[in-house]
Parts: C-alpha cells; structure tokens; sequence
C-alpha cells in the first residue's frame, strides 16, 4: 500500500498547528509540520487580506517544502472599533505581545461601550496551496460578542474574550472538541477537508 500524500501545515505557531491537526485529523493525507521536517521559514504578513495572507504562508511553505500546504489566517472584527483589528488582529496591541496583553489592548479599546454594542465575528480564511498551480480557499466565520473582562482558561488568542450567544459561554471556556465544531476555523477547516478529499479522488 502507498504511503499517503503529505500534507504540511503552514505555520510556526504550535497552538495553531495542534488545532488544525485534529481539525484535519480525517483527511486522506500524512500531517506533517515545519519542525518534523527541519523547515525554517518565518513569512511576513504584508497582505492587505486575511485571503492574501493566508495564501502568502501556504504558497511559501509549499515551495520551500515541495509539499501542498494549508495555511490560515485569522481576524476578529469588532463592529464597535469599524471592524478593527481585522487583518491585524495579531500585531493589533504591537510585536511580541502575549495573548493576555492582546486581550487586555482591545478590552481598553471598547472601554464604556455597553455589551450589545459589543458585537463581533471571527474570519478565517484556509489557503490550499500546491508547490506549483492553483491556491484554493475557504472561508468560515462565527458571530458573537467581546465581553466585559475574560473568562476561560482553555484555547488561546482572543479565546477568552470571544462570547458565544448560542452556547452562553466564551471560547476560552469550552472544550477543543465544541470549539471545533463552533469555530471560524473549524467551519472553515470542514471545507478545506471537503476540498483535500476531492484532491486526492
């Protein structure tokens, strides 16, 4: 029998990486990550979309690897702030901030503002890229609200400030597998996995 084709997640971020893994955890395809490869690329975000974004990540890694790559981006858009941080949500609060510090930057931000002005959605945008060719996209988004002060100790990001009117909790106080089916990325990861199984058809 024929070893599955290898499919590399484009990005160095080990809590991203881990969620895509078990996200794609039914594709027909051998996950594999930059580190068990030996690769060291960091790609600099210069898109003006989280589309582009996404696609500069996955068609890098690709032709470094010689490998179809998937690569996300994210982005959080709080009506309240014109849809900011959107595209810059991870360097929104500035370089090197933890998650805390990113948390506590937007939450300033939306100081007064009362909780049903407080709505918002996460975007996330998968990039399919072969080494040479075609990127395809897909895209999934969760609506919900920013609240007051965060509450969770599980994912990571904005996790614990992003609230989720139908289950009546944030995202930092679920569980992977609820996260997963309930999330921008797991939406949009179910359409990725759709479109990889078709790849190899």
């Amino acid at each position: 029998m024929a070893s599955p084709t290898r499919l590399l997640l484009a990005t160095n971020n080990l809590e991203k990486a881990r969620e895509l893994s078990k996200l794609l955890k039914d594709v027909p395809y051998q996950i594999v990550t930059p580190s068990e490869l030996g690769l060291k690329l960091d790609v600099r975000e210069t898109g003006a979309t989280l589309e582009a974004n996404a696609e500069l990540k996955a068609k890098a890694f690709a032709q470094a690897s010689g490998l179809l790559s998937i690569a996300d981006d994210s982005g959080l858009e709080v009506d309240a702030l014109n849809g900011e941080p959107g595209v810059r949500t991870a360097r929104y609060a500035g370089e090197n901030k933890t998650d805390a510090q990113r948390n506590q930057h937007l939450l300033a931000k939306l100081k007064g503002v009362p909780l049903n002005r407080r709505t918002a959605r996460f975007r996330s945008v998968i990039a399919i890229a072969p080494p040479k060719g075609i990127t395809r996209f897909c895209e999934g988004r969760v609506e919900g609200l920013i609240v007051i002060e965060p509450k969770g100790d599980k994912g990571w990001g904005h996790d614990p400030i992003f609230y989720l009117p139908g289950i009546g909790k944030t995202m930092g106080e679920i569980s992977s597998s609820l996260k997963g089916k309930y999330s921008h990325r797991g939406r949009a990861a179910r359409k990725a996995a759709t479109l990889l199984k078709k790849l190899v058809d």
